[in-house]
């Protein structure tokens, strides 16, 4: 059963969230920022928000039993076991224009939203 329990997070990791390269660049300055090469994008939903979720992005140096690790260019990025189906083909990016600049989230799953648009549902 272990066998097949490693398999299956294999194939779900070819299913979870996708960082661009244009994001993949940013979060690598950012960790370089940071000056310590332990560090992680993680990747979560949590409770909240006025449509019932929220996302959450945040460096991380722990692993969790049953993360889903993903690579781009350099940078891994971390979803926890219990978002993963949240975030399943979901897509980070990173906009660097005049009327907006962050991160965003591009998520198939956010069949909701809310005007604060960090929430969905």
């Amino acid at each position: 059963m272990t066998t097949s329990a490693q398999t299956g997070s294999a194939e779900t990791t070819a299913t979870t969230v996708v960082l661009t390269d244009f994001a993949a660049v940013k979060v690598k300055a950012l960790i370089e920022q940071e000056g310590r090469d332990d560090l992680r994008l993680r990747v979560a939903v949590q409770p909240g928000g006025c449509s019932g979720l929220r996302y959450q992005l945040f460096f991380d140096e722990r692993s969790l039993d049953g993360d889903i690790v993903n690579d781009f260019g350099g940078v891994e990025v971390v979803v926890d076991r219990m978002s993963a189906p949240y975030l399943a083909g979901a897509t980070i990016d990173f906009a660097d224009r005049i009327d907006a600049q962050g991160f965003t989230i591009d998520n198939p799953n956010a069949q909701n939203s809310c005007a604060c648009g960090d929430s969905f549902h």
